[in-house]
């Protein structure tokens, strides 16, 4: 009986101490909140496709227009200023061999004296930019990424690297690159070639001539800032003969000599057509 008043005494001046125990507020400095980490700053990158991935050419192409467009993604222009970014957008056709000859008065007759062969050369070239190239960067970035006619990659064949010198090479891309604008197949489009609407979207239209050759485009957008390439994207163009071109074609590639026959026969016959009408107008 006594040890149960003792533990029931216990008890009840324990619980006071206890509950005197909580109320009573601890001293001492408080830890602050865990500072959260700022959030990373996304790099600008541009994304770009184009209105059309496959064109057919037919007997009666007279050219096209494709248009790229594109956004630039996370994009910190502010909205009144239109000149933040800078975009150029480079169309490229499937290189192929060219053969450069000159010609030299000799005896008073022009005769071709000497020839280079550049084995890679695009076939097709066109620049559509917000501004001028030469105002968006400098030559060592234009010529790090191919851009402008004065940095098109032209690789001379191997026999005419050791022969010629850098500047008579020069002077043969140079003339590459004028008769492949008479031809309409190296072109610069005019001043806003890339247009901006608001502070992301931007487009560019691209004339494709008549005579363009037939095989896969490239087309290459970078993002230009203080002049400097920081981001880039490449879309992809497929021009296909189709209908009876895409037929005459295979057959001459397919069966060579039965199409050189063939030609014979149709140039024989058209003449012997024509000679036979003719003996029978009147004098």
């Amino acid at each position: 009986m006594q040890r149960l008043l003792a533990c029931l005494l216990a008890t009840v001046i324990a619980v006071p101490a206890l509950a005197q125990d909580r109320a009573t507020p601890r001293l001492g400095p408080v830890s602050p909140p865990a500072a959260q980490p700022p959030s990373p700053v996304q790099k600008p990158t541009v994304e770009a496709d184009i209105s059309t991935r496959s064109l057919e050419v037919t007997t009666g192409f007279t050219g096209h227009e494709i248009i790229v467009f594109g956004a630039v993604d996370n994009s910190q222009a502010p909205q009144e200023h239109g000149g933040y970014y800078d975009v150029v957008v480079v169309v490229e056709g499937t290189p192929f061999p060219v053969v450069v000859r000159k010609k030299s008065d000799v005896a008073g007759v022009w005769i071709n004296t000497s020839s280079v062969t550049f084995a890679s050369v695009p076939s097709y070239y066109a620049i559509a930019s917000t501004r001028p190239i030469e105002e968006i960067a400098g030559p060592p970035v234009l010529e790090r990424h191919a851009i402008g006619f004065q940095h098109i990659k032209m690789t001379p064949a191997a026999g005419s690297r050791g022969i010629l010198k850098d500047y008579e090479l020069a002077a043969y891309r140079t003339a590459v690159i004028r008769l492949k604008k008479a031809q309409n197949l190296y072109v610069i489009q005019p001043k806003d070639g890339v247009t901006f609407t608001g502070r992301s979207l931007f487009r560019s239209t691209i004339a494709l001539p008549a005579n363009v050759p037939v095989g896969p485009l490239v087309a290459r957008t970078y993002l230009f800032r203080n002049g400097e390439v920081i981001s880039a994207h490449i879309a992809r163009v497929t021009l296909q003969r189709a209908g009876i071109e895409r037929l005459v074609h295979n057959f001459a590639f397919v069966y060579s000599m039965s199409y050189g026959l063939i030609a014979v026969l149709i140039a024989v016959a058209s003449g012997l057509l024509a000679s036979a009408y003719f003996r029978r107008q009147p004098a």
